[in-house]
């Protein structure tokens, strides 16, 4: 395989760093891990809150290397969950922050954080899908 050949690789390499980065400053972090661990909590959160063919519809649109964090341990039996409510979406968000090592980050600003870089990097076509999927509770946490 030529060098060129290994450019999708450093393309999504590139493109995740960006959503870390972005996701970074809106949680005035400086721990990459964090900003990973936020992306992941929220992405799963979300995930598992959507019907099948718009997980896969979101999933197509996501960069490479987060499309296979996004899709990390999904098991789409039982799913959509029924999570109506804020306190129940944020305590998903909250389970999957859970580390043994250090504060967790607090899965309100992480969703929100991650739902603004989404905002930023995937069409609006699709963000307003997704959106119109969720309860007003679930909405309240993209940016406006």
């Amino acid at each position: 395989m030529s060098a060129t050949g290994l450019e999708v690789f450093d393309t999504t390499l590139h493109k995740t760093h960006a959503w870390l980065k972005a996701i970074m400053e809106a949680l005035g972090l400086e721990d990459r891990h964090r900003a990973y661990m936020a992306l992941r909590a929220a992405l799963h959160a979300l995930r598992d809150r959507l019907p099948v063919e718009e997980v896969a519809q979101l999933g197509a649109e996501l960069p490479m290397l987060v499309r296979g964090l996004y899709y990390e341990g999904w098991d789409p039996t039982g799913k959509p969950l029924k999570e109506r409510h804020k306190e129940e979406f944020l305590a998903h968000v909250a389970r999957e922050l859970r580390t043994p090592s250090g504060p967790a980050l607090d899965p309100e600003a992480a969703a929100r954080a991650v739902f603004q870089v989404l905002a930023q990097k995937v069409s609006e076509g699709e963000i307003r899908d997704v959106q119109n999927l969720l309860p007003k509770e679930l909405r309240e946490l993209w940016p406006r």
